[in-house]
């Protein structure tokens, strides 16, 4: 079967049977093609090298291998797949597992159907994504914890005032369209600082690290409930 040019390529993995169908048939009814499905993490690493998808969607919690240690072997291996972890549970340890295993994004199973999509193309362009409200609850360990004795966090001190104005935006979860309104820059502009940001808060990987109501960054292309 030939793809249509543009048509993204995924493979799903979950160990949930009605998961995997389910998510198959909002991919593929929103012009996505599902080249293939795993019901645990080594499947899963073994599915995506045999077909090479633009994008993997990966559970977290799976029997044989989980989907962190899945995500690091894909990388290990030097995958092009990009990962998308798509997690029921937003645990601090699930998502810095995740970015550090190579993941280039992070969302909840409660994201709706479109902007799963969305999230899925801003994967497959090179940029990464964090769900909403683990990017809000990341900014805050920043932002709102006890200020050190010696003035504010080091990495605040080196995000020049521009940058300071887009992490504001982003922990209230405005997407890159919203940042570009309010700021009145172009989308480029937007990319530009949202991965400095980031880069220089140490949340980003050399493959991984906001999403569709949340933030994007641009990484180079790679591979990450």
């Amino acid at each position: 079967m030939n793809d249509a040019p543009g048509t993204l390529r995924v493979v799903v993995a979950d160990d949930q049977d009605l998961v995997r169908s389910g998510l198959e048939m909002v991919l593929t009814a929103r012009s996505l093609r599902v080249v293939g499905t795993a019901a645990d993490g080594r499947q899963a690493v073994d599915v995506v090298r045999r077909t090479v998808p633009d994008v993997c969607l990966m559970d977290i919690r799976m029997p044989v291998l989980d989907g962190v240690a899945a995500t690091a072997e894909l990388a290990r291996l030097g995958s092009p797949t990009r990962v998308l972890v798509l997690t029921t549970f937003d645990l601090d340890s699930y998502v810095y597992g995740a970015l550090r295993a190579g993941a280039a994004g992070f969302l909840l199973k409660t994201t709706p159907p479109d902007r799963l999509v969305e999230g899925i193309a801003t994967v497959a362009a090179g940029e990464s994504l964090l769900a909403p409200s683990v990017t809000r609850r990341l900014i805050e360990e920043h932002v709102r914890g006890p200020a050190p004795h010696d003035g504010p966090p080091p990495e605040l001190g080196r995000l020049t005032p521009r940058e300071l104005d887009v992490l504001r935006l982003m922990a209230h979860g405005l997407s890159n369209g919203q940042i570009q309104e309010e700021l009145v820059v172009s989308p480029a502009t937007v990319k530009t600082h949202v991965n400095r940001v980031l880069g220089k808060l140490g949340l980003t990987g050399g493959r991984a690290a906001g999403a569709p109501g949340g933030t994007r960054t641009r990484t180079p292309r790679g591979t990450g409930t």
